[in-house]
């Protein structure tokens, strides 16, 4: 007999881990999450938060959206990517990233409802594990996972109170491991992985100092410092990062992963800061050191019969184009609405194994994409003459001579612009964080094979192909109100889409919906409508006929869609809910 019985038992209180218990409690699941540790993340570890990420925080409540917003260092501040030899010294370049150069600002206003921003895992977590709770999920904390063995019917997990040092029993029907790169839940489940840990290593110095007169005038996440003797290991050059603008910082500093982790104290975090800020005696309030790796590896398979992992459990690759949380918290999004459709009855355990095939090839994408970012620090180290040995005078000889009035400076000074112009690919990669489109059982295809856009990874490109994420645009209430398409979709329900004679479509969402026991909110856009596309961005993303028909997820994907109207229209929905409920 266990000690605790709940439906769904998470491990782990990160962006994942979090988010899964929210949206599970906020669809009525029964949840526990647990965390080994008293309280919840004390570094700021991961930051950029992407446009995708906000729409599933704004889906758990504008409320939530709204608190993000509060907490984060805004968008506007986030785009000076500089380089430089220290902040206060000669700057070498910079890049306008994260959506705010003028084109591609108008890319992320046409993409989301949402604004992306920095905001650092001290305060994401949080506001994550605030509205798991407040929304009716359990937690304990100081409570260690052990072990776990499945049977027919569930998971039984020990765990262990780290207060009392007694272990515990919690009876569950799934079980989800979000418990990060060291995961003894994807450890113990046997599930596989490709690539290879500790490829590098990095320390984190964490402090407080004044720096606004070297920053405040070219805002940025992000300062690259490019000089003769700084090194981080994997990441390629010393970085200051800014966490609270423009008073507290993260230092990113390498070391070899061959000889042993260094200890970080005062002395050497504050001779660091001094060198990269280029202050000799600069002073620091040192807040807090620690070391990590630098990781490039992936599961291929992120489910064991009820057990699941996600995020840095299944994901392991270096923070390069602020990929990590993000797609922490969009691994939430894909599993929890599945395993509540099949807690409730209303799908088969089928359902669940979409999850493994949809979200497997994003961990390989983002792994992938990270660690290649990293290598594209080399041309910027090649037209510097930074990339050949350790002689600090060649170095500064060669640094110096793109200032020479010369051919040779001349081609210098052009192959530094392109190098930093190219690390787009990692400052301001929108298609990788917008484009993931889905090909699983949980997809009814119609026949169509998905557009491929210019350059996929740096532009989104909208569309309605099953399997690809629900466009977003601008429609009005009859009262003029503005709401999203994906403001009318989502919060743990199917959406059914239609406009000006889809009336067939409404009435067999209606049926089939009862018969499945499966409630399907309905959404007519047109004239008169429900909603009505006044400027016509509605009708230049949708990709069906007036009295077709789009039925979305609940976490905003395309299921399927009909282009027009049809006389089978019960029928055709039927069917198509039934394959992707595993019926």
């Amino acid at each position: 007999m266990a000690d605790i019985t709940t439906d769904v038992l998470v491990i782990g209180t990160g962006p994942a881990g979090s988010a899964t218990a929210a949206l599970l409690a906020s669809y009525g699941v029964e949840t526990l999450v647990v965390n080994r540790y008293r309280w919840l993340a004390n570094t700021p570890r991961a930051h950029i938060t992407n446009q995708r990420t906000m729409e599933v925080l704004r889906d758990l409540g504008t409320e939530v959206e709204a608190e993000a917003m509060l907490h984060c260092a805004p968008q506007h501040l986030m785009g000076n990517n500089v380089f430089c030899v220290s902040l206060a010294g000669e700057e070498l370049g910079r890049m306008q990233s994260w959506g705010t150069s003028p084109e591609s600002k108008a890319r992320h206003l046409r993409a989301s409802p949402c604004e992306m921003n920095d905001l650092p895992q001290t305060f994401m977590e949080p506001i994550l594990f605030k509205t798991a709770c407040s929304k009716g999920a359990q937690s304990r904390m100081s409570t260690e996972y052990v072990s776990h063995v499945q049977d027919g019917d569930g998971v039984i997990t020990t765990c262990r109170d780290r207060l009392t040092g007694k272990d515990f029993t919690v009876r569950s029907k799934y079980l989800v491991g979000a418990d990060g790169g060291n995961s003894l839940v994807a450890e113990h489940a046997g599930l596989p992985f490709e690539g290879k840990m500790g490829v590098g290593g990095s320390m984190n110095i964490l402090f407080r100092a004044d720096l606004s007169r070297y920053v405040a005038h070219r805002p940025s996440v992000l300062y690259w410092i490019m000089q003769p003797g700084a090194d981080v290991g994997g990441i390629g050059m010393g970085l200051v990062r800014m966490v609270r603008p423009w008073n507290e910082w993260l230092i990113v500093w390498g070391y070899d992963i061959n000889q042993p982790a260094p200890v970080v104290d005062e002395a050497m975090a504050t001779q660091v800061a001094r060198q990269l800020v280029g202050v000799p005696d600069l002073e620091i309030d040192l807040i807090s050191a620690n070391t990590w790796t630098v990781n490039n590896c992936f599961a291929t398979h992120m489910q064991s019969g009820r057990v699941f992992i996600m995020g840095d459990a299944a994901h392991r690759h270096p923070p390069s184009n602020g990929l990590g949380s993000n797609t922490s918290i969009q691994d939430a999004f894909n599993l929890a609405w599945k395993l509540a459709a099949v807690l409730k009855g209303q799908a088969t355990p089928k359902l669940l194994d979409s999850y493994s095939v949809e979200r497997a090839p994003v961990a390989r994408q983002i792994v992938t994409r990270a660690n290649q970012s990293i290598a594209e620090f080399g041309p910027i180290f090649e037209a510097l003459g930074m990339d050949g040995g350790v002689d600090h005078d060649r170095i500064e000889a060669s640094m110096a001579a793109r200032c020479d009035a010369t051919p040779e400076g001349e081609v210098q000074r052009a192959a530094l612009r392109k190098a930093i112009d190219f690390k787009v690919y990692e400052f301001d990669c929108h298609g990788v964080e917008m484009n993931q489109r889905y090909t699983s059982g949980a997809v009814v295809s119609d026949g169509t094979t998905a557009p491929v856009g210019e350059n996929m990874e740096l532009y989104y490109h909208p569309t309605t192909t099953p399997g690809a994420r629900l466009p977003h645009a601008w429609v009005y209430d009859r009262a003029g109100g503005k709401h999203s398409t994906l403001d009318l979709s989502g919060k743990g329900k199917f959406t059914l889409l239609t406009g000006i004679g889809g009336e067939g479509w409404v009435k067999a969402a209606e049926t089939v919906g009862k018969t499945l026991g499966l409630p399907i909110r309905t959404v007519t856009i047109g004239p008169r409508a429900d909603y009505e596309d006044h400027v016509g961005d509605w009708h230049r993303v949708r990709e069906i006929r007036d009295g077709g028909c789009l039925l979305i997820r609940p976490d905003h994907h395309v299921a399927w869609r009909n282009q027009t109207a049809s006389a089978t229209a019960e029928a055709d929905l039927t069917r198509a809910l039934r394959q992707i409920l595993g019926h």
